[in-house]
């Protein structure tokens, strides 16, 4: 398969996290309409280098990564609009439709403090006070008023799931470097 004009082959960074794709052109001048994993998409207005896969599903443009140089991104109603050296114009634009966007996480700008990165969370073992495990943080969900830690664990063999709010009332400490966060939980709330 030819490669779409105009865009260079690269290797995915080690630390690539997926955060959007590429919903459509916008305009005629090689925007085109990003839709963002995260409700605040600061990861793609602080990275100027975004890696592009093909959709899962649908037509395929491109094979394998691809290396696109941002121009600028910015802010526009519910999503995000983006230009890029690699995208003159707008037929450039929807070949891109569907695309899998990644960013380095080293490109990721620093939270501030007592801030996290949910992909930084995923995986770290959480403990109580006394030293319980309480399990493995496997996803995180928005509840709306807060953030929800979904931990899996196993008892008697069985996979469970438990569930502690992410809020400084029940979550004492998170400890990047230890891959560890202590909570004020017990096993049996």
């Amino acid at each position: 398969m030819a490669m779409t004009p105009g865009l260079e082959s690269a290797e995915l960074p080690a630390d690539a996290i997926e955060v959007g794709r590429i919903a459509d052109a916008w305009g005629i001048k090689g925007w085109f309409k990003v839709l963002p994993y995260s409700a605040s998409p600061e990861a793609l207005f602080s990275s100027k280098r975004w890696f592009l896969q093909p959709a899962e599903r649908g037509a395929k443009t491109f094979v394998g990564t691809v290396l696109l140089k941002i121009q600028e991104a910015k802010e526009h109603s519910d999503s995000v609009v983006a230009t890029a050296q690699e995208v003159p114009d707008r037929n450039a634009a929807e070949l891109l439709k569907g695309a899998r966007i990644f960013v380095s996480r080293a490109s990721f700008p620093t939270p501030a403090t007592d801030e996290y990165y949910w992909v930084d969370l995923i995986g770290l073992d959480v403990v109580n006070r006394e030293g319980v495990a309480l399990g493995v943080v496997r996803e995180l969900l928005h509840t709306g008023p807060q953030t929800v830690l979904v931990l899996a664990y196993e008892e008697e063999g069985e996979a469970q799931e438990r569930m502690i709010p992410f809020v400084s009332v029940y979550i004492d400490t998170v400890d990047l470097a230890a891959r560890r966060i202590t909570a004020d939980w017990q096993p049996d709330y």
